[in-house]
This record gives C-alpha cells, sequence and structure tokens, in this order.
C-alpha cells in the first residue's frame, strides 16, 4: 500500500493516491487514528471529518461502537486515554470490489493491542470493510468513508491464518523509500 503524504483532520494520515490501494490505505488510517486514541470523542470527530454526506456518523459509525465497547468492556469511560493504551496495526487487506476509479470497498484485517496499567497487552484480531469514495477538494482530492450503509462486516481472522488466505486477505507493505 502506498505511504501517506501528510496528516490531514484530526491527526488521520492523508495524501494517499486515487487508487485502490490508496483507498485501502485511507482507510486503515481512519480506522487506526479513531481506534488508537483511546477515545469516543475523537473517534467521532475523526468519522466527521473522513465520512462523505450520508455516510456513517458520530452516532451510527462501527468504528465509534467498537471502540465503546472495547472501553467499556475495560471498565472504562467513553474517554478513557490515560487509562489504556490502543496499539491498531493494519496487518492484511483486500479489495471487495469497485466501481470506476472514485468508489472502492477495501478490506483491512489489523491486529488491536490493548494494553491496561500493570496488566499483561492482550490481541485480538478485528476487520473492517467501507465504501470509500474519492472526494475533490483544494488538493487535488482525498478518499473519504462513502454514503450508504456501511458494508457487510468482514471475518475478523487472525492475520496470516489459512482462513485470512481463504477469505482472500493478502500481506499488506508499505514500500520503504
Amino acid at each position: 500500500i502506498p505511504p501517506p503524504m501528510q496528516v490531514g483532520d484530526v491527526g488521520v494520515a492523508t495524501g494517499y493516491p486515487h487508487t485502490p490501494q490508496g483507498a485501502l490505505a485511507q482507510m486503515a488510517a481512519i480506522d487506526s487514528t479513531a481506534l488508537s486514541s483511546a477515545s469516543v470523542k475523537i473517534a467521532q470527530d475523526v468519522i466527521t471529518h473522513w465520512a462523505a454526506p450520508g455516510g456513517p456518523t458520530p452516532e451510527s459509525w462501527s468504528g465509534v461502537k467498537g471502540l465503546a465497547t472495547l472501553l467499556g468492556s475495560a471498565g472504562l469511560s467513553a474517554d478513557a486515554q490515560n487509562g489504556i493504551t490502543i496499539g491498531v496495526e493494519p496487518k492484511m487487506g483486500f479489495i471487495k470490489g469497485t466501481v470506476g476509479s472514485d468508489f472502492v470497498v477495501p478490506c483491512v484485517d489489523f491486529i488491536i493491542t490493548v494494553t491496561l496499567p500493570g496488566a499483561q497487552p492482550q490481541q485480538v484480531a478485528a476487520a473492517d470493510c467501507q465504501r470509500m469514495v474519492w472526494q475533490e477538494d483544494s488538493t487535488g482530492g482525498r478518499w473519504v468513508i462513502g454514503p450508504g450503509d456501511e458494508p457487510a462486516e468482514a471475518p475478523s481472522l487472525w492475520p496470516g491464518s489459512q482462513a485470512s488466505f481463504d477469505a482472500g486477505y493478502q500481506w499488506l507493505e508499505v514500500p520503504q523509500s
């Protein structure tokens, strides 16, 4: 996948090319920033800035709901930035489909590492698929999460397992410059 060229709204890496791989990389950056924040408020800000009109909202986005569930299951408040560390690593991905050059449905399989103070880190696999649309702007354009209902939930498979390859996932690599 391509590397980011800049940091955009709410600290989300951006500047990805107008390609399916660029859409996948942008979606991974959106999810990673929202989840690693350990703050429902920040995750809500992320989707506010990174969804097209008619797309997921701060109340409906699966990323906000997933983070709220994670924090709640750890017995933490919706803004637990100092009470938990959440590491988010996009490990595998695939392009579920495209329509023209401005609409892509990428899927990313992450390893989420959660560490509470004084506890051993815990890891889980979590996957996400989103409708990504190219949105022209003053900088030339960027990928955002598109309008409509979110795609069916992707299988959360341990990256590198036979099941992950059977589902179509491939290892994600960012070329080193």
